[in-house]
């Protein structure tokens, strides 16, 4: 059982890190707004960006930070839970 804990929770955390890198990349392209895929992953992502960019003001000469913070917060939360299991 704890095979399969860390198996579910260390695949659910690097998606959410996936997404986020997918994210920061379709910024840098011209992209639809209005796609089903980007509104999945700007619903999914922005739940995880919009409290950091709220508490962390780290928009600097345009260049927004807050996916790198949350990058970081998400690796170090999957290590605390993969230890703890």
């Amino acid at each position: 059982m704890g095979l399969l804990l860390r198996f579910v929770i260390g695949n659910i955390f690097d998606m959410l890190q996936v997404l986020i890198l997918i994210r920061v990349f379709i910024s840098w392209v011209p992209h639809d707004p209005n796609g089903k895929f980007a509104i999945l992953l700007y619903g999914v992502t922005e739940s995880i960006l919009r409290p950091i960019r709220e508490n962390l003001p780290l928009i600097t000469n345009g260049l927004d930070l807050t996916p790198v913070i949350a990058f970081f917060i998400i690796g170090f939360i999957k290590k605390i839970l993969l230890f703890a299991v």
